[in-house]
């Protein structure tokens, strides 16, 4: 089945109007992103505590806000169009905002939740509809430093012009689904609640368009059923694992939300009729780092690099940089692995940089992408 999407994605693209084909890469000045911790590059750590060692081991040699052990898809994604990396909104030290900002923050949903963050199920207080009202404030706030004290403050805000041509990045949705189950919510209460969520989704869209919002890039939400931290917490019968150890009730509920994010990425479209939505398939590609491992370079595709104990390396208690004090002394236990290169997991719920890398590789030639549009040419509608 994947090959079949892959060969239809490669016929899409050379179907696409010459018009598009034949114009120069777009020249985005800025990326605004929202999600979650997919995509956060330091909201959560500056809002309540900073992401522990060993997180960022493998690229900035230090906790840099990503869980993961380096760089992130939004990270690529900067780099590909020559911009720094996004800084997180929310850091107050060392931010520049010039090149756009990063409003995702580590488990935040699309639906305000009211379990608060420290408790089994919990999301961030920062939903979808709090990162809007940060942006808001944030392009008006950001032109009157800018113009009012320039200075030192100037080249650290994006331009005013910097708002109508910026890509603006969504991935967000995994932790509607998640908190759902986790609060225990039946899989099909959790499915009858996605058209409301995506009625959200659809909604932030188009406030977001009325601030000068032209060119959206959006990722669908990954298989869950995938994950350790779900694997490892909700029980689920034998005959509900798939061949590849996955379990199929929690991937099935994220196929249904991905499903109703495409048909509102089309209906989005015909409401905003001046605006290029590319809608992203990054489901197929996380599944596809399980199910063909080897064939990408890893060997081990559900075991995470950085936890302790369990099936899965993963232990809710006691996640990745988790310590236990032993005679007096904090004793790391949740190490990491030695070769995180290997694995597609870093610490239960996030991707490793080896695996957004790679899924990076993919998305950027629009082989994923409905329309089939690179990456770089997101700023043309087809």
């Amino acid at each position: 089945m994947e090959s079949h999407s892959l060969m239809f994605a490669v016929l899409a693209l050379s179907l696409l109007p010459c018009s598009v084909l034949a114009r120069k890469p777009c020249n985005f000045p800025a990326i605004f992103n929202f999600g979650d911790s997919n995509s956060d590059t330091g909201g959560l750590s500056a809002l309540l505590w900073q992401a522990p060692p060993p997180n960022g081991m493998s690229y900035f040699h230090a906790p840099a806000g990503r869980y993961c052990d380096g760089r992130l898809i939004v990270d690529f994604m900067a780099k590909s169009f020559g911009l720094p990396y996004l800084s997180a909104y929310l850091n107050a030290l060392g931010a520049n905002f010039s090149h756009g900002a990063n409003f995702a923050t580590a488990a935040s949903s699309i639906m305000p939740q009211t379990i608060p963050l420290m408790q089994p199920g919990g999301v961030s207080p920062i939903s979808l509809d709090v990162q809007y009202n940060e942006f808001y404030d944030f392009r008006r706030r950001s032109q009157t430093v800018r113009n009012r004290l320039g200075g030192f403050f100037k080249p650290l805000l994006p331009k005013e012009t910097s708002f109508d041509r910026a890509l603006y990045t969504f991935d967000i949705g995994q932790n509607d689904l998640t908190s759902g189950y986790f609060s225990n919510m039946t899989v099909e209460q959790v499915r009858d609640y996605i058209p409301q969520v995506l009625h959200q989704f659809s909604t932030i869209v188009k406030w977001v368009h009325s601030q000068g919002g032209r060119f959206f890039w959006i990722h669908n939400t990954g298989p869950v059923g995938c994950l350790p931290y779900v694997l490892s917490r909700m029980p689920v019968s034998p005959s509900d694992y798939d061949q590849y150890g996955c379990a199929i009730p929690f991937n099935d509920l994220a196929q249904t939300f991905n499903r109703g994010l495409k048909k509102a990425v089309v209906e989005l479209r015909a409401a905003l009729p001046d605006a290029a939505l590319t809608y992203v398939d990054v489901y197929s590609l996380k599944y596809a780092l399980v199910s063909q491992h080897k064939k990408h370079g890893f060997e081990f595709p559900l075991r995470t690099c950085c936890g302790h104990g369990g099936k899965y390396n993963f232990n809710v208690k006691l996640g990745c940089g988790g310590t236990k004090r032993v005679n007096g002394k904090d004793v790391l236990i949740g190490k990491a692995c030695k070769k995180p290169e290997v694995y597609v997991n870093w610490d239960g719920i996030h991707y490793t940089e080896a695996a957004n890398k790679w899924i990076f590789n993919q998305i950027k030639t629009g082989a994923y992408s409905d329309p089939p549009i690179p990456l770089e040419m997101a700023c043309y509608r087809a």
